[in-house]
């Protein structure tokens, strides 16, 4: 290793993993390293992190870093940090972390939210934040706290989300990074700041003077301590920036820059995101909207977890075969023709809180690849309902860029751009989340102007993949059948809801 070249270091704090990441300024990938990361499920519905453990597991990634890649702390120029969006790390009055981080995928406050949306409160948020209402958004989760754990709540002395803990841990500042605090109902979307009267709506305006100050993406947050240089081998004093929401870092590294091409996400949610330069109200969707890293410009998005990771679960239970094994499979499977449909909503849903996953159509003929064919589709099919909203909304995209590991199978891209219609462009880079959280370091360091400069230095490789028309056509009465089946059940939940009534 040339000790006389600099590099980045960027962090990705997700659902399963937590990565990191040594790249040059030019955009070379020098190494990654991976730690597992534990998602505790002390009560049905509830999905936690302890946050010492995820510390730990931070530290021992870069350690391991800097050695594999024989690298001394002080060529690392800048840090950045780029998690998943929504949940809840909590410190206590003294600083220390209370109880368990909470993650995005927590269900816990289901029927909070179920009460919110019949008491009308979703309306009256969303014109101040453009946010809706999930079970994993921080205010969700502290007004159940206030409500189930009182104790617990009255002890808060910081809020914040995973990349916010984890710089504080790195530099011992604490902050909110923007583009994530942006989508946690907090936060005033014209205003750009905290607005108190959003906590006064939900009930819980005692946290007001725990909300740290923000920091912009690209900002300097904060310094390496010398106690974290100690344990890490980074040099003390390396700057850290604020950080990115994932979304963010996967749209970075998509290439987006306006409103011609849109990123889907196939990871563990299904996201389809759009950049634009302003706020614009549409009379049939509530977009979501978040602050993006370059001044003047927001980031929409659609999204639900509702993608590969029922994938992973169904490859566990049905008796996992080898990636290459199960796409050849799927491949041999007439492709549109099967009968079989699945609705991919283990971890949640984005047809209605009650909705449930599951098969439908199976018969004694079937095997196991007609299953794993279903999920293929389903998975497809709930993208659809994503990004046919988002198409609704940026007319003028013609192409969908598609990053996450999905992208490795040949089989699951084709079907996708069959499915939607559309030419696919597939990132050939595997790790979005460190990647883009080691351009906003260069940025915000100094190494580039802005975002927009970096992508056109680094301009990743992309592989196309152009739609079927004929197959579109025949997938088209398939995605019909799956929508028919979707509105079967969300009547079968209303009429439950009647009866228990």
């Amino acid at each position: 290793m040339n000790h006389d070249i600099d590099y980045w270091l960027g962090i990705d704090c997700g659902g399963t993993y937590l990565k990191a990441g040594l790249y040059t300024l030019g955009g070379q990938e020098v190494g990654i390293v991976r730690q597992t990361l534990s998602t505790l499920t002390p009560t049905p519905g509830h999905a936690e992190r302890d946050m010492e453990q995820l510390w730990q597991q931070c530290q021992k990634a870069i350690r391991e870093l800097l050695t594999e890649s024989n690298t001394a702390g002080e060529q690392i120029k800048g840090i950045g940090i780029s998690a998943q969006g929504k949940g809840l790390f909590l410190l206590d009055k003294n600083d220390q972390p209370l109880g368990h981080g909470i993650l995005s995928s927590d269900r816990r406050a289901l029927e909070l939210i179920e009460a919110w949306q019949q008491a009308g409160i979703p309306q009256q948020l969303y014109p101040i934040t453009r946010q809706t209402l999930w079970t994993g958004h921080p205010v969700s989760l502290l007004r159940w706290i206030k409500q189930d754990q009182p104790e617990r709540y009255r002890e808060i002395g910081c809020v914040m989300m995973s990349h916010d803990f984890l710089r504080w841990k790195l530099t011992g500042k604490k902050a909110c990074e923007e583009t994530n605090i942006s989508e946690s109902n907090l936060y005033n979307m014209q205003s750009g700041q905290y607005d108190p009267q959003l906590t006064a709506l939900l009930e819980i305006s005692e946290i007001d003077n725990c909300l740290p100050p923000l920091v912009g993406a690209s900002d300097i947050a904060g310094k390496v301590t010398q106690d974290v240089a100690a344990v890490t081998g980074l040099a003390a004093g390396t700057p850290v920036v604020g950080g990115l929401f994932d979304v963010v870092s996967t749209a970075i590294c998509a290439g987006l820059q306006d409103e011609f091409s849109l990123n889907a996400v196939m990871g563990t949610w299904a996201v389809t995101t759009g950049i634009t330069q302003g706020i614009s109200d549409h009379p049939h969707h509530a977009y979501v909207y978040g602050r993006y890293v370059n001044a003047g410009q927001y980031i929409v998005h659609e999204a639900s977890p509702t993608s590969s990771g029922n994938l992973e679960w169904v490859m566990g239970q049905l008796g996992t075969p080898s990636f290459e094994q199960m796409n050849q499979e799927v491949a041999d499977v007439a492709a549109e023709g099967g009968d079989v449909f699945f609705l991919p909503f283990l971890y949640g849903s984005n047809a209605g809180l009650e909705m449930k996953a599951g098969f439908y159509g199976i018969q004694a003929q079937h095997k196991r690849a007609h299953l794993l064919q279903a999920v293929f589709e389903g998975v497809v099919f709930s993208h659809m309902t994503h990004l046919k909203r988002m198409r609704e909304r940026f007319t003028e995209a013609k192409t969908l860029r598609v990053t996450g590991g999905s992208t490795r199978s040949t089989v699951w891209m084709q079907m996708l751009a069959d499915i939607s219609g559309l030419p696919l462009e597939l990132s050939e880079i595997e790790e979005t989340g460190c990647f883009g959280a080691a351009i906003i370091a260069m940025v915000g360091t100094g190494g580039y102007p802005d975002v927009n400069t970096a992508q056109a230095a680094i301009h990743p490789q992309m592989r196309r993949v152009l739609p079927d028309p004929e197959r579109n056509q025949a997938y088209q009465q398939k995605y019909f059948k799956y929508q028919c089946l979707v509105e079967a059940l969300q009547g079968f939940h209303s009429r439950i809801k009647e009866f228990m009534a």
